[in-house]
């Protein structure tokens, strides 16, 4: 962690911290490229780590603890900013208040393991980075489809095992005349069926706040129930937003809609879908195959039903997280600390009704004086 001051021009420092799951057990970056270098030519600007989160030799339980981590009051009274990767931000980190804090930077667009309301009563602003992982999940998203359509999967194992007279068993599906139901036509969904428009799939759609024109110019049809996402695709794919409304909002009724021969795909939030219910869906065949790369608890525990299914294809919540993408994602965090950092609101505030609180902005006022002279 680094302190926060006065120091020689006038400048005021500010003590940015990213949580301890940026490191490895060795102290280095786990993430090859935070973008700390644009801090470099803000020396007001002192970049840290919150090193009690990170993992030490030895520590054989930090993966199964690192998903229940939180921010802590003393997390909160050492930082003017944290940037925040995997840990929560609950109401029990403001309860010594937040004088200092001012803005919390999530590394993505995902925004649910964060107590907006906590965060606005103590004044402290919170920005995402909301447009940097659109491609990086939407891309994932058919990556998933097209090695479940080509049964990739199986038709590797069938050569690792010298198992080519099992050929014709494992024989996949094109996608030309497939449809695709997306549930969420949001920023990943939109993107999703611009990738899939060119394979030749009927793409609809259920999202009731999409707008119908952009939809439209997708080549997406918008379904006004659910239910028909489910009943009419070849491959349904989740994008919605985690909240009180989705949490556990898809399960055993929509997978029995489903045809037999569909697959069920979720790069969106795990907790969005009741997983014993599809772990039972995929066991007994009502639908042929999933891919999942977000799950209900994660990590996901040794023994776990979905481990012993060979018709899902799992990945460990990382399959967006490219090097280009984290490096664009980093990037606009940073510059989201910056502004914050010169006395300026950052994009992309998702409480903002924090903004016109004389608390935040008297403690966003104290940095104006880093703001570069107008020429």
């Amino acid at each position: 962690m680094t302190d926060g001051g006065i120091v020689a021009g006038r400048r005021s420092t500010f003590a940015v911290n990213y949580t301890g799951d940026y490191l490895d057990e060795t102290g280095a970056l786990a993430v090859p490229d935070i973008a700390l270098d644009l801090y470099a030519p803000h020396p007001f600007v002192r970049p840290g780590f919150l090193t009690d989160q990170s993992p030490t030799p030895g520590d054989t339980t930090y993966w199964d603890r690192l998903y229940s981590l939180a921010i802590t009051p003393a997390h909160v009274a050492a930082s003017e900013a944290i940037v925040i990767f995997r840990p929560w931000v609950k109401a029990s980190a403001f309860v010594d208040g937040a004088d200092r804090l001012v803005v919390i930077g999530r590394a993505g667009a995902g925004i649910d393991k964060i107590d907006l309301a906590a965060c606005t009563q103590a004044d402290v602003a919170v920005f995402n980075a909301p447009d940097t992982l659109t491609h990086a999940t939407a891309s994932s998203a058919f990556l998933l489809i097209l090695a479940l359509a080509k049964r990739l999967t199986a038709q590797e194992k069938l050569v690792r095992t010298a198992r080519w007279d099992l050929q014709p068993h494992v024989m996949g599906l094109d996608l030309p005349g497939k449809v695709l139901g997306i549930v969420g036509l949001g920023a990943s969904g939109r993107e999703l069926a611009r990738l899939a428009r060119p394979w030749g799939m009927e793409i609809i759609a259920h999202s009731p706040h999409a707008d119908p024109a952009a939809a439209a110019a997708l080549g997406v049809t918008l379904v006004p129930h659910r239910e028909t996402v489910f009943e009419r695709a070849d491959f349904v794919s989740l994008h919605n937003r985690l909240d009180a409304a989705s949490r556990g909002s898809i399960g055993a009724a929509d997978f029995a809609r489903m045809k037999r021969s569909a697959y069920f795909v979720n790069v969106a939030r795990g907790e969005i879908v009741r997983e014993a219910e599809l772990v039972a869906a995929l066991r007994d065949g009502t639908i042929a195959g999933a891919g999942l790369d977000v799950f209900e608890h994660e990590p996901l525990p040794p023994g776990h039903s979905l481990l012993a299914l060979d018709n899902v294809i799992l990945t460990p919540h990382w399959l967006p997280s490219t090097r280009d993408a984290a490096r664009l994602t980093m990037t606009s965090v940073a510059n989201g600390i910056l502004a914050a950092a010169t006395g300026r609101v950052p994009d992309h505030v998702v409480n903002p009704a924090v903004l016109d609180r004389p608390g935040f902005r008297a403690k966003l006022a104290r940095f104006a004086v880093n703001a570069p002279a107008s020429s």
